[in-house]
């Protein structure tokens, strides 16, 4: 994408109501305003609450909303100009129920008060397979540190990856450190009575992907 494409977005996300920008500052050194209100103030009802973690283009954001009238959602990137498509197209058809936080994911529970969150989705992350950058693989044990403090006692989380490595790096991490494993599989869509959201639902990448092929996993669990 050129960057006059995406300075464009970035001005054009600023004009979205459904649209959240907050400095890091604003996250890390006060106490953010959408923090535990998401609901009263941005969805304005007590429906619950989803996050989808990197959400790239919003896609799988803006399907699940479609398809759960009666969930909010929020998609979190710190690339905007990517979500810009999600917010556009929510915008558009009107969709009141998703929106989105620019921010990264360390910071999620500085965006989110302790119990706010339902459940959480984590679609396609890069598995981050060298070992310099296990810092920054999303289900490593300080990210689920993270989301256990946001997420409600029964709240779950979904992984969704193209990625054979990151599969087994969270399963057996989950395993190890005792969280509750509530479906895991290598091949959902070769696999009969996989969840309907799972493989109702692609992204862009998602679709290029399997007309390759390359098998989709899923895992769904509780953090303990």
């Amino acid at each position: 994408m050129g960057s006059k494409n995406k300075l464009k977005r970035f001005k054009e996300n600023e004009t979205f109501a459904n649209v959240f920008q907050p400095k890091r500052d604003q996250l890390v050194n006060s106490i953010y305003e959408l923090k535990g209100n998401w609901r009263t103030s941005v969805f304005k009802n007590d429906h619950p609450l989803v996050l989808e973690l990197g959400c790239g283009r919003g896609e799988y954001s803006v399907e699940l909303a479609k398809k759960f009238p009666n969930k909010n959602f929020v998609g979190i990137d710190i690339k905007g100009a990517r979500f810009w498509r999600g917010a556009k197209t929510a915008i558009e058809e009107q969709i009141q129920n998703v929106a989105f936080l620019r921010t990264q994911i360390e910071l999620v529970d500085y965006a989110f008060a302790k119990n706010e969150v339902d459940e959480i989705w984590i679609t396609f992350p890069d598995p981050q397979i060298k070992y310099k950058r296990t810092k920054h693989r999303m289900t490593n044990s300080e990210f689920l540190k993270r989301y256990k403090t946001i997420l409600k006692p029964e709240g779950v989380v979904n992984l969704k990856t193209d990625s054979e490595f990151m599969h087994g790096y969270t399963l057996g991490l989950l395993h190890g450190e005792g969280h509750e494993v509530l479906y895991a599989n290598h091949n959902v869509y070769k696999q009969e009575g996989s969840p309907e959201e799972v493989t109702s639902i692609q992204t862009y990448y998602e679709s290029q992907y399997l007309e390759q092929n390359k098998p989709i996993t899923y895992i769904r669990f509780k953090i303990k």
